[in-house]
């Protein structure tokens, strides 16, 4: 299956984007699903049919769906007071019932990454189409699996699960109590959860369209999202340039909004695969209104981003590591090398990612940033690398 993740700049369309780019798609004859994320139904209002927790028929072969997260919410809470029962009456805890129940915040992030896990596993689908958060939150939400998986293996190694029958005379020795076995059972499951959703995000077929609409407020927020998302080793197949006026207009005012619309647009369309999308002058609603908007279609095939590393050895004595980060500022980069991982920073957006093997025996011996890519520069450890007779 084919993923399609969908996000931009708040207020520009993303929604409508979303749903028109999966109606084009069914009308072509895929077996689309359409996934939203908003609280409220936006999409249900796009597509013109009611979303919520029950996949509904939007169209010949496209399936909405708008997760219910107060319900999952409730059905979590309630699972882990009954792994959680010993504990709880020990500490004379009072039971929550799910009536009284209130989604934390996260929940909804939560829920939105189990039915993308859940539409990605589905053979009733050839592609997903994933109405995702403004691109901040679409950005942090997307980092969340691997960032949990990370958190989860620090604090619970996997490797001293081993250990447990030893765990009841090790906390008698110790005279503190050990992890209950529940806890360790947790922490493989939601490994597993989590790792199902990173495997979709980081699959070669999944790509990301971002939205804006153009002018100086979505060059930068335009920028910022290529950045963070190239971090994350995401591919931006489309940038769709939403609500675009008219350049022919006899209004001055008009005029001066549709000039600086297309000097936006021409500087985009130096270095992203544009489609424009004009402004029908009102809201796009319902099929009819969504079929008239000018989408790009699916059947391109993605290109994955890729993070080589290219031999030197042999000319400067050094191996290089390729990240491309485009649209990043050098003075906004931090690299940090932390044992057998690299900590990347560009700007607001962090990410830790391990070395490959090659590297993980090398020093850092510099970096650059060059043609929207950072360039590292790694030297062989003469205590590591293998001796040449």
């Amino acid at each position: 299956m084919r993923t399609i993740l969908i996000t931009g700049q708040g207020g520009t369309g993303r929604t409508t984007v979303a749903a028109a780019t999966a109606l084009k798609a069914a009308r072509e004859g895929t077996r689309t699903l359409v996934l939203g994320a908003d609280r409220t139904d936006s999409l249900g209002a796009a597509l013109g049919v009611p979303t919520g927790a029950t996949p509904v028929e939007a169209a010949p072969g496209l399936t909405a769906w708008r997760p219910d997260a107060a319900a999952r919410f409730r059905e979590d809470l309630t699972a882990f007071q009954q792994r959680a029962q010993t504990a709880l009456d020990l500490l004379g805890a009072s039971r929550l019932d799910a009536e009284e129940v209130t989604p934390l915040p996260g929940a909804e992030e939560l829920a939105l990454l189990r039915a993308l896990r859940d539409a990605a596993m589905s053979e009733r689908y050839d592609l997903l189409v994933v109405d995702l958060p403004p691109a901040p939150q679409a950005l942090a939400l997307l980092a969340l699996p691997e960032e949990l998986r990370r958190y989860l293996r620090r604090l619970l190694p996997p490797e001293r699960q081993a250990a447990r029958a030893l765990r009841p005379v090790l906390g008698r020795l110790a005279g503190v109590p050990m992890p209950a076995e529940w806890l360790y059972e947790t922490s493989a499951r939601w490994d597993i959860e989590l790792a199902a959703v990173e495997a979709v995000v980081e699959d070669r077929a999944t790509t990301v369209r971002l939205v804006a609409e153009p002018g100086p407020a979505g060059t930068d927020a335009v920028r910022t999202a290529a950045t963070a998302l190239a971090l994350r080793g995401l591919s931006v197949d489309a940038l769709i340039a939403s609500r675009v006026l008219p350049g022919a207009t006899h209004d001055t005012w008009l005029a001066a909004l549709a000039a600086q619309q297309r000097k936006a647009l021409d500087e985009w369309q130096e270095t992203y695969a544009l489609h424009e999308v004009p402004h029908l002058g009102h809201d796009p609603r319902g099929i009819h209104d969504l079929a008239a908007l000018p989408v790009p279609g699916v059947n391109q095939a993605p290109t994955p981003v890729e993070w080589p590393v290219i031999d030197q050895l042999a000319d400067d004595g050094v191996l290089v590591w390729h990240i491309p980060l485009p649209g990043a500022i050098r003075e906004e980069l931090d690299l940090i090398r932390r044992g057998d991982e690299l900590v990347v920073t560009a700007g607001q957006f962090r990410r830790i990612v391990p070395l490959p093997s090659a590297l993980r025996r090398c020093t850092v011996a510099g970096a650059a940033l060059r043609e929207g890519e950072l360039r590292v520069r790694f030297a062989p450890d003469p205590d590591l690398w293998p001796r040449t007779r």
